[in-house]
């Protein structure tokens, strides 16, 4: 997107808080979001391209308050000055209309504070017309799969308490599978803010030596429980599920959480487990749909014990808890789990025997009240014997619970280094942000078949 484009956009946006606020009436209170985009997408298949194109997205929900009830409306938002504001003041008379018929919401929170904020990260991204060239050279003799999605993406907030907030990031992201015939895959993902030929050819070559891994004869292995190194795509899945209701406060507070025993210190972790929201690296928005801020580091668990949950205004509200910045459905939005000791060159020999597990897939609660998560391994996983990779291993379902596999007795390390791995979502919009989390080390994982 051209700078001035950019600016065009951002005006557009302002005016149309401004309009708001003069059409308003007293007894109102609004919320304006915009979710926008201009990005690349472009597939790939065979190491071919399938489909290219440029998306030009945006659209804005407008959320009307009045009388102790709301409702919101989602619209385009095509930065054509005439056409927005004329959808925009459409759905604000079509919003009031609606207000009377709805019950009255005892915990409704309405926009106060005066937080403004403006932030712009240019970035050093493909041109369009050498996405695919610098994409393809190093895969042309590979089965490669996957896409590629790179642009500016851009987040605004306006409410009618006068709060502000404007983020625009250029970012890519290359979700990929280099796949043999037998049908197993490497999988992989490459994203950040600027485009590094030498480091994606880097993990190109690191998914070579996996696939020729891939190719012996592959190991079945009978259920039971396993010494098992989990690479940081795979922590990123586990963590991943304490945004279904286990982080939440309203969750705890309701009694559904996954660490219900963990905030009644009925339970612990291992003390080297560490968990926190990190907004420092600039990822994702601090701002929620209220346009509070969000504390640029938030601890969540220290040292196995947790001391915050994520609370939302409205959840305190309810529960009478002091709000700490968290999104209206309390989940993680930059998240980061602290490094250990273990080095990358010692990995496979403190392994010793075991699982190295590469991806997982398909989880799920098996058991919420004791945290204890079901799913499968996926792509390339491997035996491990005597500190050498033998084997890859035919798909496992596994059945095991958070407090044991983070717990004193299981976890035996995290690894010195962290790896970013990225939301790579594109449903409606591009998703933002992504987890930074170690390797992980762990004892007598139970695999259920």
């Amino acid at each position: 997107m051209q700078i001035e484009e950019l600016s065009i956009l951002e005006n557009n946006f302002n005016q149309l808080i401004e309009m708001l606020l003069a059409k308003k009436a007293d007894s109102e209170h609004f919320t304006v979001r915009l979710n926008s985009e201009r990005s690349q997408f472009t597939r790939f298949n065979h190491a071919k391209v399938r489909q290219t194109g440029l998306v030009a997205d945006g659209s804005i929900t407008l959320t009307l308050m009045a009388n102790q009830r709301s409702s919101f409306c989602k619209f385009p938002f095509t930065s054509n000055w005439d056409i927005d504001w004329q959808t925009a003041y459409q759905a604000l008379q079509d919003l009031r209309e609606e207000l009377h018929l709805l019950p009255s919401d005892p915990y409704l929170v309405l926009p106060t504070g005066n937080n403004v904020s403006r932030e712009v990260h240019t970035g050093r991204l493909l041109a369009p017309e050498n996405v695919v060239n610098s994409i393809l050279e190093s895969v042309a003799d590979l089965d490669f799969t996957g896409i590629y999605a790179g642009g500016i993406i851009i987040r605004g907030y306006g409410d009618s308490s006068g709060q502000k907030h404007w983020v625009a990031t250029d970012s890519f992201n290359l979700d990929y599978s280099l796949i043999i015939a037998s049908g197993k895959a490497v999988k992989g993902t490459f994203a950040g803010s600027a485009w590094n030929e030498a480091a994606y050819v880097d993990k190109i070559n690191d998914g070579k030596k996996q696939l020729a891994l891939l190719s012996r004869q592959p190991k079945e292995l009978p259920r039971g429980n396993y010494k098992t190194y989990f690479a940081p795509a795979a922590v990123a899945e586990l963590l991943g599920m304490l945004s279904w209701g286990a982080i939440s406060e309203a969750s705890i507070q309701q009694g559904n959480s996954a660490l219900a025993a963990l905030s009644r210190q009925e339970k612990r972790l291992s003390p080297k487990f560490v968990l926190k929201e990190n907004f420092t690296f600039g990822l994702v928005p601090r701002f929620n749909n209220l346009g509070e801020i969000s504390p640029e580091e938030l601890t969540l668990i220290e040292n196995g014990v947790l001391v915050n949950s994520l609370v939302n205004s409205r959840t305190a509200k309810e529960y009478n808890k002091p709000a700490n910045g968290a999104n209206s459905s309390e989940t993680l939005r930059s998240p980061e789990i602290k490094t250990g000791d273990l080095a990358f060159a010692d990995i496979l020999r403190s392994l010793d025997t075991g699982l190295y597990v590469s991806n997982l897939h398909y989880l799920n609660w098996s058991d919420r009240q004791t945290a204890r998560i079901t799913g499968m391994t996926r792509y390339a996983c491997f035996w491990v014997e005597n500190g050498e990779i033998v084997a890859p291993i035919e798909n496992l379902r596994f059945d095991e619970s958070l407090y044991r596999c983070w717990g004193s007795e299981n976890l035996v390390d995290l690894t010195n280094f962290q790896e970013f791995i990225p939301e790579v979502g594109t449903y409606e919009s591009r998703q933002l942000g992504g987890t930074l989390v170690p390797g992980m080390l762990v004892e007598d994982f139970t695999y259920s078949y």
